[in-house]
């Protein structure tokens, strides 16, 4: 299947040149389904052949056009064909063809595709046979199977196709839910081991058809340990895991998770006390072509530390994003990771499109003296910019590492997931098993053999921290080949982070991983003691 990672091994390194490193040793990437993950986009759609629309031709009953196999004077028989199309790729579909006609009948099959292309081939008698073809852009085809012969056009049968991949709608950020008030659902903390529900499908300007959606999604009022579990409605819950809090924490976490037909997506309680949640809306995917994704090698595009200042108590700073670094002027939104460092007191950040007010939704929470970072993914004002509001009342650093775009002109289509667990190095039975030393990296080559998968959307869970650090996710300047042969280098992790931790900390991050010129991402432990990894993935892009 196209959508395939084809996971392979991998090795978890540390640089022999530090001290104090950790000795490299193997690790094997444990095998994911694609084929099952992925399963809700690749539906199946028929037009049997019964549906052939005939048209009155001058080989019925005159024998000599269409019909060699016929006796002279007898008529041929109309020939039909039966059509089933299925998803393959984000873009691409496999067509099943199933002509029937009188032996010895030659036809010319022509399929148009619908999208201004078509292949014809020849079929001589019944034939059975499949064609694959790739669309330029995401949404909706007729595709129309024309039989011919020498007379002219014997029969017609079309079948209305969708195709499996999705394109990005930038949206104004919205809260959607916040039980502390009672917004999207009924006020109240929700009970531990309980869901609360989410409506996106028709919530406000959102409209009917979303195969996804970006949440920004925030437990608070917490007074113990455990987790938040996003998911769709109406589908078994996942085991992985989108927000990890302890008691007294306010932690927030990106999250695009799937919605089915109904609309709705469900927040899990994995804790053993009630929680407040909140949920916050960026963008929504749609089988409508729109924006498409870019991914990027991880950029610093702003740290305070360096000349500006900190963000202003109740302040905020403007980001350039387009026309810099590669990033076009018609880019509709940028995914960040954005880092808060040297906060002066408790507060929160809140990522906007510039062109307007600051909405009543936040983006990452923060204590005095914390360093937390978070991903976004914001729409980018009609000047290119984005704004970042500082919501304490007093300054703090920011850090804004820009990891991809969307835009028009891009080509990456989105495939959501059933979230699946890539890797836990904590779990005896996992291939990946043991920590991972500080300053090492794991790689992993999920698109090494398929180009066509550019990004992969993960969630990231650092635990058991032995130490301060953080993490930072990047593609790998090494071929897999290269790996294999022992003639790797070692890589040179970029200026950016991800998450960031303290001693004991558990910390999640979602990852929109780039996975560069080989198809190979490495995920580096940037402090230098010992750390635990968990990584779920939850979707891929695709150019195909």
């Amino acid at each position: 299947m196209a959508a395939s990672v084809g996971l392979i091994p991998g090795v978890a390194q540390a640089d022999p040149g530090k001290s104090g490193a950790a000795g490299a040793h193997g690790v094997s990437v444990p095998d994911v389904d694609l084929n099952k993950v992925a399963a809700p986009n690749f539906t199946t759609v028929k037009s049997p052949a019964e549906r052939t629309v005939h048209t009155s031709s001058a080989a019925k009953g005159n024998g000599k056009a269409g019909a060699t196999a016929q006796a002279e004077g007898s008529a041929a028989a109309e020939p039909t064909v039966g059509l089933t199309a299925k998803g393959t790729s984000a873009r691409g579909i496999s067509l099943d063809l199933a002509v029937t006609s009188d032996p010895g009948t030659a036809l010319s099959v022509n399929v148009a595709w619908g999208d201004g292309t078509s292949v014809t081939y020849g079929a001589n008698g019944p034939t059975n046979s499949t064609e694959a073809h790739s669309y330029a852009e995401i949404g909706a085809y007729t595709i129309k199977v024309t039989l011919s012969d020498s007379s002219g056009v014997r029969g017609t049968n079309e079948l209305d196709i969708v195709t499996p991949g999705s394109d990005f709608t930038p949206y104004a950020p919205t809260r959607l839910l916040d039980t502390r008030n009672g917004t999207g659902a009924t006020q109240g903390k929700v009970a531990p081991y309980a869901t609360t529900r989410v409506k996106i499908s028709g919530n406000g300007a959102i409209p009917a058809g979303v195969t996804a959606v970006v949440l920004n999604v925030t437990a608070t009022n917490t007074t113990s340990g455990g987790h938040v579990t996003v998911f769709p409605t109406g589908s078994d819950r996942p085991t992985t895991s989108n927000v990890n809090f302890s008691a007294g924490q306010t932690v927030p976490n990106l999250v695009i998770v799937p919605v089915n037909k109904n609309g709705y997506v469900d927040l899990y309680n994995g804790g053993w006390e009630p929680v407040d949640l909140i949920a916050d809306i960026t963008g929504y995917f749609t089988r409508t072509s729109s924006s498409g994704y870019t991914p990027l090698d991880p950029t610093r595009f702003l740290d305070t530390r360096e000349g500006q200042g900190q963000v202003a108590g109740q302040g905020t700073t403007g980001v350039q994003i387009t026309g810099r670094n590669g990033i076009p002027y018609n880019a509709t939104a940028v995914a960040l990771n954005v880092t808060v460092t040297n906060p002066r007191e408790d507060g929160h950040l809140t990522v906007y499109p510039s062109g307007g007010s600051a909405p009543v939704t936040s983006n990452l929470n923060f204590r005095g003296g914390q360093t937390v970072a978070n991903s976004v993914i914001v729409p980018v004002g009609a000047d290119g910019s984005i704004k970042i509001r500082n919501g304490a009342w007093k300054g703090t650093d920011v850090i804004v590492d820009v990891v991809g775009y969307y835009s028009k002109d891009s080509q990456g289509a989105y495939l959501p997931f059933l979230p699946e667990r890539l890797l836990d190095t904590r779990d005896p039975a996992d291939s990946v098993y043991g920590p991972l030393g500080g300053q090492g990296y794991i790689y992993m080559p999920l698109s090494s053999s398929r180009p066509q998968n550019t990004a992969y959307v993960l969630n990231t869970t650092v635990t058991n921290t032995r130490g301060d650090g953080y993490l930072t996710v990047s593609p790998d300047p090494n071929s897999l080949y290269a790996y294999q042969n022992g003639w790797d280098t070692w890589p040179t992790p970029p200026n950016s982070s991800n998450l960031n931790w303290k001693r004991g900390d558990t910390v999640p991050n979602l990852v929109q991983a780039g996975m560069g010129n080989n198809g190979i991402v490495d995920l580096w432990n940037r402090g230098w003691d010992d750390i635990d990894m968990v990584v779920d993935i939850f979707g891929v892009y695709q150019t195909n």
